[in-house]
């Protein structure tokens, strides 16, 4: 694990916390994945350096709820601090039903808001990336987020993206509107919802936002196409970002903040662990995992999705390869890991792009959605995601 703090190109990014300002340094950001990012995922990136580490995105709906799974999203790790909870939500009042319960059960120090998710099933009922474009409605659970956490010292975050499509842009409006409100930082992922995750992420949006919010003093974070320690300096020298959010890039690879936290300090030397070194952390993650579940069964189900990533590159047996992705114990594990021949890090293959690659397709939305940006829509509520 890297410990020294970020030196060269980064100040600690502040985190105003109800116990004081915490200084995450480095000012490295594990972004929420569904299904990628809980507690085991999360200690495996924590102790490689990362500086926050979000959960898995859950519904206010479903926390208001107290559905189990949804609830168990949003327990921590073993020592995992600060807790840091992403929410979503299309509706104020639940948005802001959530973030009461979260202060009054101290379920969290941090609260961050999904305003970036493409996929169709949340698009076409007006939330995730489809939510800003509707200006009144964005602003009013912001709004009531930030109202509801400030009673108990829970900073508000906000994450998007650049907008609908490239004829609708909102992150430039949205995220001001959010700052004028209060959030303690935004992050942008610099692809439209349109792009999903297809080509290259316009980076240029970052530096954009970076000057657009100076007057207002709140930090931009940048999230997009961050492979390797270099690209987080890249992005760091192009766009003055005050921070970088990692997202796909640590799939398969926690080691990618130990990396990140060098090429930051100014190190050129990328981390690059042997098979050996990754198998250990591997069978560490799914022990992690079964204990998490508390079942070797759904914890082996569980783990099956990362042996691909973990591997990507790696010279491995078709068979063993397929055994694993079909893995039922952690001893049937470790006794194929322990089959693997030692070989070096494959960097060429290693540090390219990994999780998903949707193709850019026109977003799914509410019928009539672009009729009226200042509309101030009533929509469903988070049944447009049942995965919290």
């Amino acid at each position: 694990m890297v410990g020294t703090a970020i030196t060269r190109l980064l100040k600690p990014l502040r985190l105003p916390l109800a116990s004081g300002d915490h200084l995450i340094d480095p000012p490295v950001v594990l972004a929420p994945m569904a299904g990628i990012t809980n507690a085991p995922f999360r200690t495996l990136c924590r102790e490689q350096g990362a500086g926050l580490f979000v959960s898995e995105m859950v519904t206010a709906r479903a926390l208001i709820e107290r559905r189990p799974e949804t609830m168990r999203m949003i327990v921590p790790g073993k020592d995992e601090w600060p807790r840091s909870v992403q929410l979503y939500s299309v509706d104020p009042t639940t948005m802001r039903a959530a973030v009461t319960m979260i202060g009054k059960e101290n379920l969290a120090d941090h609260i961050d808001m999904n305003f970036g998710c493409p996929v169709p099933k949340v698009t076409r009922k007006g939330g995730g990336a489809a939510l800003p474009y509707k200006r009144k409605l964005f602003s009013n659970i912001v709004q009531a987020a930030v109202e509801a956490a400030k009673p108990f010292g829970i900073p508000v975050t906000v994450k998007m993206r650049i907008g609908i499509d490239s004829d609708h842009h909102t992150f430039l409006e949205a995220a001001q509107s959010a700052a004028d409100l209060g959030v303690a930082w935004v992050a942008l992922h610099a692809r439209t919802a349109a792009q999903m995750y297809e080509g290259k992420s316009d980076w240029s949006k970052i530096a954009e936002l970076v000057e657009h919010l100076k007057p207002s003093g709140v930090p931009v974070l940048g999230n997009g196409d961050i492979w390797s320690g270099k690209d987080a300096v890249d992005m760091v020298n192009q766009t003055g970002c005050a921070g970088v959010v990692v997202g796909r890039g640590c799939l398969g690879r926690p080691w990618l903040f130990a990396d990140l936290v060098s090429s930051l300090q100014g190190n050129e030397k990328e981390i690059t662990p042997t098979l050996h070194q990754v198998r250990e952390v591997m069978f560490r993650h799914a022990s992690l995992i079964v204990e998490y579940l508390e079942s070797e069964d759904r914890g082996m189900r569980d783990m099956r999705k990362h042996m691909a990533w973990y591997l990507k590159g790696f010279r491995v047996a078709r068979e063993i390869r397929h055994d694993l992705g079909m893995v039922s114990s952690l001893e049937e594990m470790r006794e194929l890991l322990d089959r693997l021949d030692e070989q070096p890090y494959p960097i060429e293959v290693g540090d390219k792009p990994r999780g998903r690659t949707s193709h850019g397709r026109p977003p799914t939305l509410p019928d009539g959605w672009l009729d009226d940006p200042d509309e101030l829509v009533h929509v469903e509520l988070e049944d447009a995601f049942s995965g919290g």
